[in-house]
């Protein structure tokens, strides 16, 4: 299971308040950069909030956000799987599903973005909206564990980016 019904009411509530899921932006330089060098131009924005990779990318991409209607269709495998501001959002429990989602929907690269620093936002029930707050030596570990091998990894002051293969067992 990658998601709770409890816990996808709660996000559903945060995301329609409004000023959530919007930092996907940030990375449209990097992602088309990676398009270009794969030469493709299929890319995948993973839990993609309101959209703002795509709006800032200069060809159209997947979206897909399992709480938000419309954008909740299960995507098929794309070259490029983007996944920004996402992972620390995770239920822990769900954690391990949700790898194994991404890397079963990335073909060639998966790129992350990962706070590990608390959010500024609150769920409903209270909790931080980052539900994980792992340093990123605990992230690698697990990322590695889930099948995925590391090719790029740049610390940033509250989190990490890091650029991943689907590795074949």
């Amino acid at each position: 299971m990658r998601y709770t019904d409890d816990y996808k009411a709660l996000q559903q509530q945060l995301h329609a308040a409004g000023g959530y899921g919007l930092s996907g932006y940030k990375h449209a330089q990097q992602i088309t950069d990676l398009a270009r060098g794969f030469k493709t131009r299929e890319v995948l924005d993973y839990g993609c909030g309101q959209q703002t990779l795509q709006k800032a990318m200069p060809f159209a991409i997947t979206n897909y956000d399992p709480f938000i209607p419309g954008l909740d269709t299960e995507p098929a495998p794309h070259d490029i799987v983007v996944c920004s501001d996402v992972l620390e959002h995770i239920e822990p429990a769900c954690l391990d599903h949700v790898l194994e989602h991404l890397r079963g929907l990335t073909k060639r690269v998966l790129f992350i973005d990962v706070a590990t620093r608390p959010a500024v936002k609150k769920l409903a029930d209270g909790r931080n909206a980052h539900l994980i707050q792992w340093e990123p030596e605990a992230w690698i570990v697990k990322l590695r564990a889930s099948g995925l091998s590391l090719h790029s990894f740049q610390r940033y002051e509250g989190g990490f980016v890091g650029i991943l293969k689907p590795r074949s067992e």
